[in-house]
C-alpha cells in the first residue's frame, strides 16, 4: 500500500442558500492521520462526503495523489469509507461482509450469484486472491477467528473492525472515516482509539478522520483541521492546538476542562486583570482576553481571589471550581494533584505569564506578547 496525498482547493457548498464550506483549502500529506473537528453543523462531514465524491462541491476541486478527481464517481476514487452506523449486511458472515467490495470490483455479476457463480471455474484464481486478501485483512485487525459468524452475534468493538477491514481490503489511497466510534460506549472507544492508532502505524496510511470529539482528535491525530462555520479556523498538531490556539475560538474548543477566561486592559503596555499586573506586556490598548489553562493556575499568597465551591476527583487529579470575589459571574477551574490537595474556601491563584494566552477584541490571538520577568 502506497499511502496518496489529498488536496482540497478553494471547495465551496451551499445548501438552499446556506452557505456550508466557504472556500476550504486543505492538503493532507501522504500517510498522515488527519483530523476534521468541530460541532455539528460545521461542515466536517459534507466536506468529507465531497472527497469520496458523494456530493458534488459548487466550486473547487479535489486531487489524490496529484490526480484530478474532481468529476470521477465514488467507484473510481480508490477511497475506504468507514461509516458510524458499520454499514454492514446482516444476512453475511464477516467472511462475505469484509469480501464484498472485490468481489463487486473483481468479479462479474454471473460469477457473484451463490449458486451459479461456483460453476464457474474459470474464475477460481480470483476467488482464491480475494479469500487470500480476506484472511490478510481480517488476521491484521485479530478478527480471523470470527471470519464464519455473522454480525448479530459480534460485539459493537468486533463490527467496527470487521467494518474496518471491509475497507482495509480494497488497498485504498486513503481511508475516510465519518464518526466511526461515535455508537461505542466510553471504555470500548478508548479501546478502538488505539486501535486505529495502531492500525495507522502499522500500515502508514493516509487517514482522515471526522469526529465532534476532541479526545479522539487529540489523542490519534498528526495534524487537526478545527472548522468553525465551514471554515478551517486553525490547522496544526494537536499540541499547537492546545499551546497557541489562533482565536478565542480554538482555545474554547480545544481542551477538557476549557479554558479559563478573563477581562483584561491593556494599560501602556501592562496586560491589568482586576486592577492587577499578570505580568504580561503587549503593545496597544483597550480591553482584551486573557486565557489560562486549569493546569496552569496554582495555589499562592496573592493573585485572583477566588471562593471554591466544588472539587471533583479525577483519579490522579482533583478539579476546584469557584468564582471570582472581583467579578460573581465569572467562574474559574483549577487542576492541582490529588495527592496534594488544597482545602475549599477563599483561594488566591495565580499563574506563569509565560503559559498565558491573550486575545484581542476581534478574538483572534494576540502577536508580540512578552513575559516582564524575562524583559528584566
Amino acid at each position: 500500500m502506497t499511502p496518496q496525498s489529498v488536496d482540497l482547493t478553494g471547495i465551496g457548498k451551499g445548501f438552499g442558500g446556506t452557505e456550508v464550506l466557504r472556500n476550504i483549502d486543505l492538503s493532507i500529506r501522504p500517510g498522515e492521520f488527519l483530523s476534521l473537528v468541530g460541532m455539528s453543523g460545521c461542515g466536517k462531514s459534507t466536506l468529507l462526503r465531497i472527497l469520496a465524491g458523494l456530493e458534488k462541491a459548487d466550486r473547487g476541486s479535489v486531487s489524490i495523489g496529484g490526480r484530478d478527481v474532481t468529476g470521477m464517481d465514488p467507484s473510481d476514487r480508490n477511497l475506504a469509507m468507514v461509516f458510524q452506523s458499520y454499514a454492514l449486511y446482516p444476512h453475511m458472515t464477516v467472511r462475505q461482509n469484509i469480501s464484498t467490495p472485490l468481489r463487486m470490483r473483481q468479479l462479474p455479476m454471473s460469477a457473484r450469484l451463490p449458486l451459479l457463480g461456483r460453476l464457474m471455474p474459470g474464475h477460481a484464481p480470483t476467488r482464491s486472491a480475494i479469500a487470500a486478501a480476506v484472511l490478510q485483512a481480517a488476521e491484521t485487525l485479530q478478527i480471523a477467528h470470527l471470519l464464519d459468524r455473522k454480525p448479530a452475534q459480534l460485539s459493537g468493538g468486533q463490527r467496527q473492525r470487521v467494518a474496518l477491514a471491509r475497507a482495509l481490503v480494497r488497498d485504498p489511497a486513503a481511508f475516510l472515516m465519518d464518526e466511526p466510534l461515535s455508537n461505542l460506549d466510553a471504555k470500548l472507544r478508548a479501546h478502538m482509539r488505539e486501535e486505529l492508532s495502531g492500525l495507522h502505524r502499522r500500515l502508514g496510511a493516509t487517514f482522515i478522520y471526522v469526529t465532534h470529539d476532541q479526545i479522539e482528535a487529540m489523542t490519534m491525530s498528526d495534524r487537526i483541521a478545527l472548522m468553525v462555520e465551514g471554515r478551517i479556523a486553525q490547522l496544526g498538531t494537536p499540541d499547537e492546538l492546545y499551546r497557541a490556539p489562533a482565536s478565542l475560538t480554538v482555545a474554547r474548543f480545544i481542551g477538557s476542562p476549557a479554558i479559563n477566561l478573563l477581562p483584561a486592559d491593556i494599560v501602556q503596555g501592562r496586560v491589568m486583570a482586576f486592577g492587577t499586573d499578570t505580568g504580561l506586556r503587549a503593545a496597544g490598548q483597550g480591553p482584551v482576553t486573557l486565557g489560562v489553562r486549569a493546569e496552569d493556575l496554582f495555589v499562592a499568597d496573592h493573585g485572583l481571589a477566588v471562593r471554591v465551591d466544588r472539587a471533583e476527583a479525577h483519579g490522579a487529579d482533583r478539579f476546584l471550581s469557584g468564582h471570582l470575589l472581583a467579578d460573581a459571574a465569572l467562574r474559574v477551574t483549577v487542576r492541582q494533584p490529588a495527592s496534594h490537595p488544597v482545602g475549599e474556601g477563599v483561594l488566591h491563584l495565580a499563574f506563569a505569564p509565560d503559559r498565558a494566552h491573550l486575545f484581542g477584541a476581534d478574538g483572534l490571538r494576540l502577536a508580540g506578547v512578552t513575559d516582564a520577568r524575562v524583559a528584566a
